[in-house]
């Protein structure tokens, strides 16, 4: 296909450009570690936890709020994790881990868009059932991680990118493709690809503004309407009936659901942004 935007960089010259993509943090390398090898289990990652003090408090905060609901006080990492889950755990764990990068290199504004983003998914996924609701979480949670690299390339022309986007009809993606030649699309497959994220991952995160392009477009769209349905200002329309038609499942009512995940999302972002 042939490039129509002059400044558009082909895949080397992105590479190049943005050269600097930060490694995955290490807390978060030891926790997929240990979920991925079954003979570790619970307590190898309770004493992961454990060392990190911000993690294991904000996880025993988590726990006994109202977004999970338990009716016994928990009081240990331990048994956390045993009522959580490994899967839960590991995604509180990623929350946290990468709040600072997404904030130093990003914004906190970022940071907390992503909460809410894996919140929705996550409530999507469940609702229905077109993929795990855990994995949707840690997709709508690193869906804009790409936004990082362009904001810390040049934070002022950033700036400039998000005050254009909410001016007139316009896609931010669109704005970003002519003031920096890509966009945080294709720059967060290229974190995904380095931090050997699984394929479906990487897949959603290029594609979920234009998930009809990707070849798991039902999976792309559960990303896509969790993006949308957790904007600070809401998009017109809010789901774009081009792209719904198109999907293996149907929200009847979109802005209630929208209520319902931002109540939801609202109860995880103030756990997690808690002081110690």
């Amino acid at each position: 296909m042939m490039n129509n935007n002059p400044n558009k960089l082909d895949p080397q010259q992105i590479v190049a450009e943005f050269k600097d993509i930060p490694p995955m943090p290490n807390v978060m390398v030891k926790a997929l570690s240990v979920i991925k090898n079954p003979a570790t289990g619970i307590a190898e990652l309770a004493k992961l936890m454990q060392v990190d003090q911000a993690i294991s408090t904000k996880t025993l905060s988590l726990v006994n709020s109202a977004f999970y609901g338990f009716r016994q006080q928990i009081t240990s990492i331990n048994k956390a994790l045993v009522v959580l889950g490994m899967m839960k755990a590991k995604n509180i764990i990623m929350s946290l881990a990468l709040k600072q990068m997404m904030t130093a290199q990003g914004s906190r504004e970022l940071w907390e868009h992503s909460i809410k983003c894996a919140v929705a998914a996550e409530i999507l996924a469940k609702e229905y059932k077109v993929i795990n609701p855990d994995d949707a979480f840690v997709i709508g949670f690193l869906h804009d991680i790409g936004k990082m690299l362009l904001n810390s390339k040049n934070p002022l022309k950033y700036s400039k990118v998000r005050y254009l986007a909410t001016q007139g009809n316009v896609k931010l993606i669109d704005v970003e493709d002519a003031q920096f030649g890509t966009n945080h699309c294709v720059l967060g497959a290229l974190i995904s690809k380095k931090w050997q994220l699984p394929v479906i991952l990487t897949n959603c995160i290029r594609y979920h503004h234009e998930p009809l392009q990707s070849s798991l477009p039902t999976v792309c769209g559960i990303v896509y309407c969790a993006d949308r349905m957790v904007q600070q200002n809401i998009p017109t329309p809010l789901l774009d009936p081009k792209i719904m038609n198109k999907m293996e499942f149907t929200i009847n009512d979109p802005v209630a659901v929208r209520e319902t995940i931002l109540t939801k999302a609202g109860i995880f972002l103030k756990e997690m942004s808690s002081p110690n």
